[in-house]
């Protein structure tokens, strides 16, 4: 007898799929509470207790569970009401071919197990590499998030060191204290200390840079790399990538661009100038589920030179020589710069420090190609605008200050006379009433209102909203 775990369930099908179905079909999509609740962990493990048991459960009664009770204690990143941390909002097409690579379990480790996924991903970011103007045969693969990739692209950054001239004992990466954490975690993963620059408005420039490796400084004379960043998580600034670049490619240092949050405005004509410069990266990295609206989780890692990631990332094993060995006609993606990557076999896995890995570029493929590049485009321009709109509503509101105008979409302010006790506050009350999701941060030393703007349906009515409540 069959084990039925492994067996068509069509009662069970048209359950989750119906789930599915409604709450595709919410719009608005409701923000819900997430962990705010005092009670909530002690009431969330009554609800969990004794679920997971030896005979299993009436699917039924657990999906009943799961949406009346565990979904609402999710904040919905997908709601145009949240606008904290960096929110999503994938497009229906997005989430719909999510389902897809669920149902089959499409995974994209290697061209021989999974050449369709694979070539399917190689067109997006082929797609983003040209945003960036990169030449032809850059490359990379699709990863979890900004922390994946930029922890995979330093260790390509220390491991050809020597081969750009570098070679040290002590290797360094150049960055100032408005990187994302994340660069901070990956160095201290790689063993390779932090080179500080100091920060300029907030942002790394080229000037500050060369005067800093130029210096007696300790530890100028180590520096491998060099991290800037195309939109800060706290304001959204974008550093001088083409005096960083030039620097960089002038020193034979290794010039990485975290992009995360802000390099899906490559797409906007008016905010491209502001990206001037990453044409000259070794590597970027761009999270489509934050600006390109894909689904958790998903971030593209691409590089200048992808054989130089392979050398690197390439896991040696005698069961994976197979997926090494060339394919009849093939020709090896990796070997130049003007080799096509969607003309030959390529292997996800060569390029980060992963090996199993879902199809996550998938989504962002699908729904690339269903609604063209024009509406992702428009997307991201309404939500530049709508960040414009935002700010001189607060500009014009009295009891408010304007921290600065916004670069990208990320609206910081702050409210007279307000301590940081009051912004928290604040911030519960407003996710009680279930105005908005908006958690306080800092700048400069004093507490602050920050509002990420992400979905074009979050508009100045949302925003005009959210500060009458700080009347």
């Amino acid at each position: 007898m069959r084990n039925p775990m492994f067996v068509f369930d069509e009662k069970m099908a048209d359950l989750v799929l119906g789930y599915c179905r409604e709450r595709l079909a919410l719009d608005p999509v409701p923000l819900d509470y997430g962990g705010y609740a005092a009670s909530l962990p002690s009431s969330l493990r009554d609800v969990l207790a004794g679920l997971i048991s030896a005979d299993g459960n009436d699917p039924a009664r657990v999906l009943e569970l799961f949406s009346d009770r565990l979904a609402t204690a999710v904040i919905s990143a997908d709601s145009p009401r949240n606008l904290s941390f960096i929110p999503a909002a994938p497009t229906k097409a997005s989430l719909l071919f999510d389902m897809v690579v669920s149902s089959g379990s499409l995974h994209g480790t290697s061209w021989l197990e999974a050449a369709g996924a694979v070539a399917a991903e190689n067109q997006v970011l082929a797609f983003l590499a040209e945003l960036a103007d990169l030449p032809r045969g850059a490359g990379g693969c699709f990863v979890s998030g900004g922390s994946a990739a930029n922890l995979s692209a330093l260790m390509v950054a220390r491991d050809t060191a020597a081969l750009r001239g570098n070679a040290t004992l002590r290797p360094r990466v150049a960055c100032t204290d408005e990187a994302h954490s994340s660069v901070g975690k990956a160095l201290h993963v790689l063993g390779v200390e932090p080179f500080l620059v100091p920060a300029v408005d907030h942002r790394l420039s080229g000037e500050v840079l060369e005067a800093a490796l130029s210096s007696d400084q300790p530890g100028a004379a180590d520096v491998v790399g060099v991290v800037a960043t195309a939109g800060t998580t706290n304001a959204g600034l974008v550093d001088d990538l083409a005096g960083v670049g030039s620097v960089a490619r002038r020193r034979g240092i290794w010039f990485h661009v975290d992009g995360a949050y802000g390099c899906g405005a490559l797409l906007s004509p008016a905010a491209r100038p502001l990206f001037d410069g990453i044409e000259l990266v070794d590597s970027f990295v761009v999270d489509p589920h934050k600006w390109l609206f894909a689904p958790y989780d998903c971030a593209a890692l691409i590089y200048r030179q992808p054989a130089l990631a392979k050398a690197v990332h390439t896991q040696d094993a005698a069961y994976l020589d197979v997926i090494h060995e060339a394919l009849p006609g093939s020709v090896d993606a990796g070997s130049g710069e003007e080799t096509d990557i969607s003309d030959a076999p390529w292997n996800p896995t060569d390029y980060a420090y992963h090996l199993s890995r879902r199809a996550r570029g998938l989504p962002l493929w699908f729904s690339l190609a269903v609604h063209g590049t024009d509406a992702y485009r428009d997307a991201v321009e309404t939500v530049l605008a709508n960040a414009r709109g935002a700010a001189a509503l607060i500009s014009a509101t009295p009891y408010l200050e304007l921290v600065r105008q916004p670069t990208l979409s990320i609206v910081l302010f702050r409210r007279s006379g307000w301590s940081r006790s009051d912004y928290e506050t604040w911030s519960a009350k407003l996710l009680a009433d279930q105005v908005a999701f908006v958690t306080p941060t800092s700048w400069e030393g004093e507490p602050a209102a920050r509002l990420a703007l992400l979905h074009p349906d979050t508009t100045v009515d949302i925003v005009r909203e959210i500060v009458e409540t700080m009347a």
